[in-house]
């Protein structure tokens, strides 16, 4: 049995999509919380947390990936490197 290999980036880039298409619903007091984006249908969770917003996801569609945004920000996350 073959598996398929995610696109991570065309995931990315519907997520990415879908959330630029939400933020509106979205009021002051949610910023900064997580969501996490199915990008087949557009559907999203919110949780304080990421762990929070992924658990909801995949307690409703198990097994599937999901893009993962910031109400407000731009990336969920931001790295930086030591100088």
């Amino acid at each position: 049995m073959t598996q398929t290999v995610p696109d991570t980036r065309q995931i990315a880039r519907k997520g990415q999509r879908v959330l630029d298409a939400i933020q509106g619903r979205f009021e002051e007091k949610d910023y900064g919380k997580f969501v996490a984006v199915d990008v087949d249908s557009g559907e999203y969770f919110l949780g304080e947390t990421a762990i929070d917003a992924t658990r909801e996801a995949r307690a409703k569609h198990p097994g599937k990936l999901f893009f993962l945004g910031r109400i407000g920000c731009r990336t969920a996350y931001t790295f930086k490197g030591r100088r």
